[in-house]
């Protein structure tokens, strides 16, 4: 099909200029590194290459309710240590805000100077129905304002009934987990006839402290979440319009490696997407909003009191247009924006010398605007051949307002009082022009082998706390930060965006004989100018004393600096069939990874690097029943980084048990987590604070054994 200039011209002008709504389908998704994690039905079998099977993400939401979990079978994908349900996912070395994490089309900025509130924390697993990850070179259509990758959570499309009819669906479940007394259940219900589909989600689950392979209680590790969503839809032909409304309460979320926890977190969300097909080609937009209200304090693990209080919004639209130019060739055009508001504030304490009289001002009225535009060009050169161009342009605009500290007088608030006095002093506008190119080549030889490389250069400017963070006393330093440390913080208005240059290479084998087998490899390269990273600091008074530059075992301060960085690695894949028998099907398959990643202008390490890790797993499947056992094997981290003290941790191995039986409308899950009751401190587990005082040098320690059990009925 052929596309005349004319129309194309109008397309372009109006994807560009149009305010309206936005999204991603499965028609916006351009080849390249991507993994996709898709739940089928229950009564579904090994769905196309590519995904992994629906049993499988059951059992991972049986075992865990922190939907970033789900990513474990993902190589080259790590998660930071946090809450019960807010782990922050890493790819390639790269985390947290660096990674690009959609939920259901959403951009979502965590609400807090610890990111207690992280964008995968706001959807329960028991609702994905998709995960896509782009480890490595996102296409532009998927990235923007990242430079480690995109992950995209979506929940389930609406469901409707064949003409004529009506339908009615859902599901309901429950699971019990024994280390840590966690409970919780979820329902699903669906309504629908030819033209309309209601459906509603709702879900709650809550754990107090678990132990560990010793049996001792690793403290400030309880939490409850609770998660309702209603979802209305409407089609007409290929048109599809579907609003989506969600509200959340965490009524409490402690953190083992924070110096504070969340004593109660709620938000809503509303999400209009709309999407059709013209003859020119398809069209995909949204439009969405969220408001987050985030309460921080000590609970009793870790006693004492100094609420913090958090108010952030998130607005945004964004759209799509899929233009097949010719038979070989289709251009993807989009145009996005986010806008993100956050106050953030620290009531005074009755009766305290320093935390009072006035409420601290850590962010006022905090500001960051993102408004960006792409255009991606994939063609097909032969049929072995395939190519994908795209180029990006993002403007990020940062602003906040003046501050105060608990005081402006007293030898105790004098150094945030000097800091506040001087910060307030500066113009706080600061505005980027993020550029990002990406270039992929395909080669496939045949079903049997696929070749590609490509390069990316991607940019990501700082968040408001890396900027604007102004508090230099010992308190308020250490109440910024969101790596799991322990460390203070304090920003730095004058940081540059980072600019990553990416290389990587993918080649995959796959056997297509009665027992079929694939083997996957990708090394990667990554040069970051500006990277943010951090130095001591030092001053005269408050926390940035000289003594801070040479302090070696203990916790310290620091400012957020632009330095430049190295990083490379190896993902690995493998499945491969051993056995099939009128006993069952056996299968081996196995995931690697390795990064190093180093600080290249003081040629330290950088921090929370995941080392050399693996994952065995034995999977048995007979008629419904299927089971699995896996061996998780990861090394000893010893590369730390001195600058912040980070703290080695040994390398261990653990043993999981799983298995999943379907009858009819019902399932059962039940396995053993770390069945072996394994000693562990997860590399990225963080430093553990979770009593007080707290003491340098220690590593949160990983769940001891855990038996679970997880039923289910669809209806």
């Amino acid at each position: 099909m052929q596309t005349s200039k004319t129309t194309l011209k109008s397309i372009v002008a109006f994807t560009l200029a149009a305010l309206p709504f936005a999204a991603k389908s499965e028609a916006f998704e351009p080849f390249g590194d991507v993994t996709k994690i898709t739940v089928v039905g229950v009564r579904e079998k090994m769905p196309a290459a590519g995904t992994l099977p629906g049993n499988s993400i059951a059992r991972r939401r049986a075992a865990s309710s922190d939907s970033a979990s789900l990513l474990d079978d993902v190589a080259g994908v790590s998660l930071y240590g946090a809450g019960g349900v807010s782990s922050l996912p890493v790819i390639h070395g790269m985390n947290d805000e660096r990674v690009r994490v959609e939920v259901d089309g959403m951009s979502m900025t965590s609400a807090c100077g610890n990111h207690m509130n992280p964008p995968l924390s706001y959807i329960d697993p028991s609702r994905i129905a998709k995960v896509s990850v782009y480890a490595g070179i996102a296409p532009v259509s998927e990235g923007g304002d990242s430079i480690g990758g995109t992950i995209s959570v979506q929940s389930a499309e609406p469901e409707f009934a064949a003409p004529g009819e009506r339908l009615t669906s859902g599901s309901i479940g429950s699971f019990y987990r024994s280390n840590g007394d966690g409970y919780g259940a979820n329902l699903s219900a669906t309504a629908a006839n030819e033209h309309f589909s209601a459906r509603i989600d709702s879900s709650a689950a809550q754990s107090g402290n678990y132990r560990d392979g010793n049996g001792n209680i690793v403290k400030s590790t309880r939490y409850a979440a609770q998660n309702t969503a209603l979802t209305l839809a409407g089609r007409s032909g290929d048109a599809l319009v579907v609003l989506d409304a969600g509200v959340q309460f965490i009524p409490h979320e402690a953190y083992p490696n924070a110096r504070m926890d969340t004593t109660e977190n709620q938000s809503y969300h509303f999400n209009l997407r709309y999407k059709d097909k013209f003859s020119w080609g398809a069209l995909e937009a949204r439009a969405y909003s969220s408001h987050t209200l985030h309460e921080m304090d000590m609970l009793e693990d870790k006693g004492g009191a100094m609420p913090m209080n958090t108010d952030g919004r998130n607005q945004g639209y964004s759209i799509k247009a899929n233009l097949p130019l010719s038979d070989d060739d289709v251009l993807r055009i989009g145009n996005e924006f986010h806008r993100f508001r956050l106050d953030d504030w620290w009531p005074p304490v009755a009766g305290s010398m320093m935390m009072g009289p006035n409420p601290y001002a850590n962010i006022n009225d905090g500001r960051r605007d993102r408004l960006g535009a792409f255009a991606e060009w994939e063609h097909q050169w032969r049929p072995e051949w395939k190519s994908a161009l795209g180029v990006r342009y993002d403007r990020v605009a940062m602003d906040t307002g003046a501050v105060q500290p608990y005081a402006w007088s007293g030898m105790m608030n004098a150094p945030d009082a000097a800091a506040a006095k001087a910060f307030n002093a500066l113009d706080h506008f600061r505005a980027d022009n993020n550029f990002d190119i990406t270039a992929l080549l395909r080669y496939s030889t045949s079903e049997a082998s696929s070749y590609e490389a490509g390069y990316a250069r991607k940019t990501r400017s700082p968040n408001l706390y890396e900027r604007f963070a102004w508090g230099k006393g010992r308190m308020a330093m250490l109440m910024t930060g969101w790596f799991g440390d322990a460390n203070g913080y304090v920003g730095n208005p004058d940081l540059k965006p980072e600019v990553a240059h990416t290389l990587s290479a993918t080649a995959q084998w796959r056997g297509h004989s009665e027992k079929p087998w694939s083997l996957r490899v990708t090394p990667y390269v990554s040069y970051v100018e500006n990277y943010i990273d951090v130095a001591r600091c030092a001053l005269a008074a408050g926390a940035c004393t000289n003594a801070n530059l040479t302090e070696q075992a203990n916790f310290v301060f620091l400012q957020f600096v632009n330095h430049d960085a190295r990083l490379y690695g190896v993902d690995m894949t493998g499945e491969f069939p051993l056995a099939d028998t009128r006993y069952g099907g056996l299968r081996l398959k196995g995931i690697a990874a390795y990064v190093h990643g180093k600080d290249a202008s003081t040629n330290d390490a950088l921090y929370n690097i995941m080392p050399l890790n693996a994952k065995l797993t034995l999977e048995h499947t007979l008629a419904d029943w299927s089971s699995v056992v896996e061996l998780q094997l990861v090394a000893g981290k010893h590369d730390v980084q001195t600058v912040r003290n980070e703290t080695a941790t040994s390398g261990y191995g653990l043993l999981n048990l799983r298995t999943r039986y379907e009858w009819q409308n019902l399932s059962l899950d039940a396995g053993i987590e770390n069945a072996l009751g394994k000693y562990y401190e997860p590399p990225l587990g963080g430093a553990y604070v979770g009593t007080k005082p707290a003491v340098w040098g220690q590593n949160v320690a990983g769940r001891g054994r855990s038996l679970y059990v997880a039923l289910g009925m669809q209806f």
